[in-house]
């Protein structure tokens, strides 16, 4: 089974950008649906994007849409998140999620295997 490792995280101004990696050890990383999660403060965690084993298949949460990228490398177990034109209300925890399955699913509870999450901070 596959194990998430997320790095990447930390304090950036609005409109920055940043990159979010997740390094998977473990399992065959090639077979497993790939996820993005966010939790702030007081609130649930909640979708952002996810890829398909071949990365032929993107899904991404409407308050992203065009300003984050997930894209993966099956060579090197590791899948990204691109973020781009940050914003405050992008402040969050983010876990990189693994699923045994070829759908894509958008609830949290549809992933078995979760990483311990990286902080992203933007400033205003």
């Amino acid at each position: 089974q596959v194990q998430p490792v997320e790095s990447g995280g930390g304090l950036m101004q609005t409109g920055g950008s940043l990159r979010l990696s997740c390094a998977a050890s473990g399992g065959t990383f090639s077979t497993y649906t790939m996820a993005w999660f966010r939790q702030a403060p007081g609130k649930e965690r909640e979708f952002v994007a996810a890829i398909s084993w071949n990365a032929g298949n993107t899904f991404y949460a409407d308050s992203v849409k065009g300003r984050f990228t997930i894209s993966r490398d099956n060579a090197k177990n590791t899948v990204y998140l691109q973020m781009n034109s940050l914003k405050p209300e992008d402040t969050a925890v983010y876990y990189c999620a693994a699923r045994r399955n070829y759908v894509l699913l958008t609830m949290p509870g549809g992933y078995l295997y979760w990483g311990q999450g990286t902080q992203v901070t933007v400033s205003s």
